[in-house]
């Protein structure tokens, strides 16, 4: 590798299914860049070492769970998105150092935008990272109630403090309530996959959810 070539990665723990390699490589080549783009297997304990050994040949980090909270405190400035959802998804290195960002938010938003997704009630499942996420997302849509089923509702904490932030209502649901939040008119599904697989048959026997499913 010359020392012109930049390099980037997705970092997480597990992170073998992540198809941000795909996407990547497919970018730089439709921008013309001969960038390289690679996926490492980081759990929270050695993130810091990781980020730590980075030369100048790296443009950035993808980061997925665990990692989008502990990677904060290793940057220098982090954007206003991810200062409200207190998670950072994306790293960008420069000179200047590290800077986080939450592009997580945007991407819902673009997408149920594409799908024209009504925005007066919302739903999400899980109470991670990326919901809080969601919850942005919804609340910059105009969904000012939101439903959270979580499968520890205990956890759900942290999404609390995102949605008083950013303006919205929420109520927190316990796992078992899926098929109530599948009611509302945008759902958005943060967990890993399979977790929800045992409610397809509910959905399924519906004739699909009722709104808009963004998984």
């Amino acid at each position: 590798m010359s020392a012109e070539r930049r390099r980037a990665a997705v970092l997480g723990h597990p992170v073998a299914h992540s198809l941000s390699p795909v996407l990547h490589r497919a970018a730089y080549s439709a921008l013309g860049l001969d960038w390289d783009y690679g996926l490492h297997d980081v759990t929270e304990d050695r993130l810091a070492g990781f980020v730590e050994g980075l030369d100048g040949t790296w443009a950035g980090l993808s980061l997925t769970m665990p990692l989008k909270e502990a990677v904060i405190p290793l940057l220098d400035d982090v954007d206003l998105v991810a200062l409200a959802t207190g998670a950072v998804n994306t790293v960008v290195l420069d000179q200047d150092g590290r800077h986080g960002w939450n592009t997580d938010v945007h991407g819902i938003v673009a997408a149920l935008d594409e799908q024209g997704a009504a925005a007066s009630t919302g739903a999400v499942l899980g109470a991670g990272a990326t919901a809080r996420s969601a919850v942005a997302a919804l609340a910059r849509r105009g969904t000012t109630e939101v439903v959270l089923v979580a499968r520890r509702p205990d956890a759900a904490a942290a999404v609390l403090a995102t949605a008083l932030q950013v303006g919205v209502a929420v109520e927190v649901l316990d796992w078992e309530s899926v098929p109530d939040a599948l009611e509302a008119d945008c759902v958005v599904s943060t967990v890993p996959t399979g977790v929800v697989d045992a409610f397809a048959p509910v959905v399924a026997a519906a004739g699909g959810p009722r709104g808009c499913l963004l998984d």
